[in-house]
């Protein structure tokens, strides 16, 4: 699974945060949730700590869930 790229934030005069992806808004975090994402920012990977806390990252199940016999479509009956 790829590494996530492309996120970038701002942070604003208010304290708040602005995330975005690519060049396009991502998410605002504002608070104690904008002063948290700034402490973390300071160790580890940004890149994926973004990704994290806007949702937009994969867990690597997807293909395990797809595959699953729930999952195959075909006729169910409940009731």
């Amino acid at each position: 699974m790829p590494r996530p790229q492309g996120f970038s934030y701002e942070e604003r005069g208010d304290g708040s945060v602005v995330l975005t992806h690519h060049g396009r808004p991502a998410g605002v975090l504002r608070g104690a949730r904008a002063a948290k994402f700034l402490a973390q920012a300071q160790s580890g990977d940004v890149q994926m700590l973004m990704a994290r806390w806007t949702g937009a990252y994969r867990f690597g199940n997807e293909r395990q869930a797809r595959n699953h016999p729930r999952n195959q479509g075909g006729a169910t009956r409940r009731g």
